[in-house]
């Protein structure tokens, strides 16, 4: 199953298959940082909305997608909640990959990492979310990853993904 976060309309999601879309929404809360989700409910978010379930939910996908406008090199501030809301997909509990410490991860997938910044961005800002996807993909213990930009601030004109 390909689960896809974005801040961009449902109606424009181009992926085919068995697909999930975590799409805008404005009435996701704000990780409390209480951690909660790592010692209290194990998996899944103690704060009681339609995000609660996140990290279980890429805890069952083998191809996660994200799709964000690049905001100073990084993910939109919607999207940027849904992964902070998603931490209990992670233990809290470290392990060592790749001579680094990296949290243990929680499930057992084996994961395609995809993000597709779109927006007007610098050379420098592509370059700083080009190591954040990276450093998301590594801490999600995912199998693979790939980082695209798409040109502009209208990624529906794109043909496809």
């Amino acid at each position: 199953m390909t689960l896809v976060i974005t801040d961009l309309e449902r109606q424009w999601i181009p992926f085919e298959g068995e697909i999930e879309v975590i799409g805008p929404d404005s009435s996701i809360l704000p990780c409390i940082g209480c951690f909660g989700c790592w010692t209290k409910t194990p998996g899944k978010c103690i704060l009681k909305d339609a995000f609660c379930e996140t990290g279980q939910k890429i805890g069952r996908c083998d191809r996660l997608v994200i799709v964000s406008e690049c905001v100073y090199g990084g993910y939109s501030p919607f999207v940027k909640n849904v992964l902070d809301r998603a931490i209990s997909y992670i233990h809290p509990y470290f392990c060592i990959r790749g001579g680094q410490m990296h949290h243990r991860p929680r499930y057992a997938n084996a994961m395609d990492f995809q993000v597709y910044f779109y927006g007007d961005t610098t050379p420098q800002e592509r370059e700083t979310a080009r190591k954040l996807a990276a450093a998301n993909a590594l801490n999600y213990d995912a199998k693979s990853h790939a980082v695209t930009f798409l040109e502009g601030r209208n990624p529906q004109a794109e043909a496809s993904l």
